[in-house]
Parts: structure tokens; C-alpha cells; sequence
């Protein structure tokens, strides 16, 4: 396998765990990239840059990140409340009127933002061209009745939490989430992460796809991860039931479109379809907790305690497992694991995963173009987490 880029000395096993990636565990085009206090200490990528193709992988290679796409989305919310123009602890209804109807009128930001506002479901799905439409989502969400009472419990809103972000975003600034996060964080950072793929950037992008679980695998490679090639049997009912909250949320738009359509790339999905390089997505992480190549800092101290303070946690109403979230952030535990005890991030589903440790100073992004049966721990990701903690525990 011929690895390309450079690591800091003392990161070594990082590269090694890249190498086996591809070598037991099915990669077929992949970087990974990890910031320390504010500098660049890993920055690799190998393989091709479509999963059926012949391209080999160029340092600005981007990809399709899914739900790793909730963390940069959540960070649009939180600046807009650092900069005094959104409080967290308001209805959602006083910047969204509409969203009032259907007993929503106690659903607060912060619950929109912990995956508490009782919204994971659609009653009626959206179609593929309904869901490319920026309006409709937030038209349907706002139409909908809470299936628990909002800030009683807590339960992954895969696809609707983009809807209701979006729209706050919107309501807010009077411009598309996509837009602002453009022009107010990836663009002053310097940082190749986008809600909505610009025209110029499409020939970056290559094409992702499923990949098969390596026999030798096991259902995952350590580290407390879930949801993996081999879910627990009561996982597996919950995704096989049409009628449970887990299977609804993830249908929420049905049939799910197609993530190579040039459509689909362009449209403006916060939950599902942002679009990073590893380098872009593990600068924005490390923005979030310092400064990076002299870019100011995203977060006040203040922001960084709110994002990363637990807000929710327990078994999750959608996932069917124990989950923890912040302020739009999965926490470090047993569903998600990150470096350690005090990170925050969000994994994609099959494969990507951008988290920061304020701790230790790091920020890690990771993306691929072959997509696993997993949801929140990929083997492949847990498997470079594992090596970088090693790392440090060696530096």
C-alpha cells in the first residue's frame, strides 16, 4: 500500500494503524489527519479516491461524511448564541412561529440540539426530490406532533435534526445554514468542509460506496464500539421493525437518495450530506478548542464548557443503546468512543469521524470512501483513535 503524507515523530503508530486499515479491515480510499495545539502532527491518505475506481487518492480529496456533518452544523447554532443572537434556552418558536403547532410550543433550542425534542420521526417521509428542496424539510417538521414529550427523554434525530437546525440557522441570519457556515467558520479557517458542494469543488469529490465486513473482522476491531457489522439482537429487531422510532427516523426520507447524485451533493442536508477533506474536518475540531495556523479560535471557553457538557444520556430511544450527547455533540462512552473522557464529535455512519480532546490538545478527522454497516464506531476509525492514544501515552 503506498501511504502518502507525513507524521510528527512520536505518531508513528497512527500511520501503521492507516497501513492495517487497509490491509485486514476492507479500505479502499481513505486520509485521516490530527491536529495537536493548533499544529499539524498526522496527515495521510491512500487508496483511490473513487471506491469503484482507478484514481488514486490526491491530498484534496473530499467525501461524503453523513452524520459527521450534525458536529460542524451544531457549531452554526452554538456561535450564533455565542454572538448573542440565539438563546439556547428559548422555544424554538420564538424564532420559528410556525414550528409552534402540533404541542411544540415548549420544545426549547437546547433540546433541539441534545436530540430531546421528541421529533426523530416523520409521519409521512419525504421523497428524494422533497428532501433536495430547502424548504420542505423544515415545512414537514414543523407539521409534526413530538412522539414524547420534548425534554423528557432523549433519542437520535438522524435526519430531522438537520431540518431543525437548518431552519433556526435561517431564521436567525435570513441565510441558508450552508451559506453561514461558509462564509462565517470553513471559509475564514481556511478549512475544505461544505454543507452544499459549490460547483467549483465538485471534480474534488470522489465516489463512495458499501464496503463488505472483512471475514477476519469480527463484527469490529475493539474499543467498545456498537452498532457494528453484528448488532446486538435487539438492535437488529429495532432495524428490522418498519414501526419502531429507530427504523422511522432513519426513513425519514424514503427511498434514501443517492449520495454520488451531483443533486444530492449540492443540496443542503446539515444532518447527512456535508462534504470534507480529513485535514478540513480535523482543522474545524481543532478551531473549536484553539487557535489554528494564527485563525482565531470558533469557541469561547464558555461555548466549549456548553458544547461538551452532558445534556443527555442513557439508553436512546432511536439507537436502541446507551448514548451521551452535548450540545449537538456526541460525548466520549460506549456508543461513540473518542480519545477520552472529556472528547466531543460526531462519527458518520460507515465510516467517517471528526472529534476534538481539549485536553490534550487534539483534533482528529477522518473520511472514507467505503462505507461499513456501522453507525456510531467504525472499526477503522476506533482503530487509528486507538493508535493516536497510544501515541500520546508514549510521547
Amino acid at each position: 500500500m503506498n501511504v502518502n503524507g507525513t507524521v510528527a515523530e512520536g505518531f508513528e503508530p497512527v500511520r501503521a494503524a492507516f497501513v492495517r486499515n487497509f490491509e485486514t479491515l476492507g479500505e479502499r480510499g481513505a486520509a485521516v489527519t490530527v491536529y495537536r495545539d493548533g499544529r499539524k502532527v498526522v496527515g495521510l491518505w491512500a487508496g483511490t479516491k473513487d471506491i469503484d475506481g482507478t484514481d488514486v487518492w490526491a491530498p484534496g480529496t473530499a467525501q461524503i461524511v453523513r452524520s459527521a456533518t450534525k458536529g460542524v452544523a451544531a457549531a452554526a447554532l452554538l456561535l450564533l448564541h455565542q454572538r448573542g443572537l440565539l438563546d439556547l434556552d428559548a422555544p424554538v418558536g420564538k424564532y420559528w412561529p410556525e414550528f409552534k403547532a402540533m404541542g411544540k410550543e415548549r420544545v426549547l433550542v437546547r433540546h433541539v440540539l441534545s436530540h430531546r425534542a421528541g421529533l426523530p420521526v416523520l409521519d409521512r417521509p419525504l421523497t428524494p426530490q422533497e428532501a433536495l428542496d430547502p424548504l420542505r424539510g423544515a415545512e414537514a417538521v414543523a407539521r409534526q406532533a413530538p412522539v414524547w414529550e420534548p425534554g423528557t427523554d432523549h433519542g437520535y434525530h438522524a435526519l430531522t435534526y438537520g431540518w431543525l437546525v437548518g431552519e433556526l440557522v435561517r431564521r436567525v441570519t435570513g441565510r441558508g445554514i450552508g451559506e453561514w457556515i461558509a462564509e462565517e467558520m470553513a471559509g475564514p479557517l481556511g478549512a475544505d468542509l461544505w454543507i452544499g458542494l459549490p460547483d467549483g469543488e465538485t471534480g474534488r469529490v470522489g465516489r463512495v460506496g458499501r464496503i463488505e465486513t472483512p471475514e477476519n473482522d469480527g463484527g469490529g476491531s475493539g474499543g467498545g464500539g456498537v452498532l457494528r457489522a453484528r448488532p446486538k439482537r435487539s438492535v437488529a429487531e429495532a432495524y428490522d421493525d418498519p414501526d419502531s422510532l429507530t427504523r422511522r427516523a432513519f426513513a425519514a426520507v424514503t427511498p434514501f437518495p443517492d449520495q454520488n447524485d451531483p443533486a444530492y451533493r449540492a443540496a443542503v442536508l446539515p444532518a447527512t450530506n456535508g462534504i470534507a477533506t480529513a485535514d478540513g474536518l480535523a482543522r474545524f475540531y481543532a478551531s473549536l478548542i484553539g487557535e489554528v495556523d494564527g485563525a482565531g479560535r470558533l469557541f469561547t471557553p464558555q461555548t466549549l464548557a456548553a458544547a461538551r457538557a452532558e445534556e443527555s444520556a442513557g439508553p436512546d430511544r432511536v439507537l436502541v443503546i446507551n448514548t451521551r450527547f452535548g450540545l449537538g455533540y456526541m460525548l466520549h462512552g460506549s456508543a461513540s468512543p473518542f480519545l477520552a473522557t472529556g472528547s466531543f464529535g460526531h462519527p458518520g455512519r460507515g465510516g467517517s469521524l471528526g472529534f476534538a480532546d481539549p485536553e490534550s490538545g487534539i483534533a482528529f478527522g477522518y473520511v472514507t470512501n467505503g462505507f461499513r454497516k456501522t453507525v456510531t464506531a467504525d472499526p477503522r476509525a476506533q482503530a487509528l483513535v486507538r493508535a493516536l492514544r497510544s501515541s500520546l501515552a508514549s510521547s
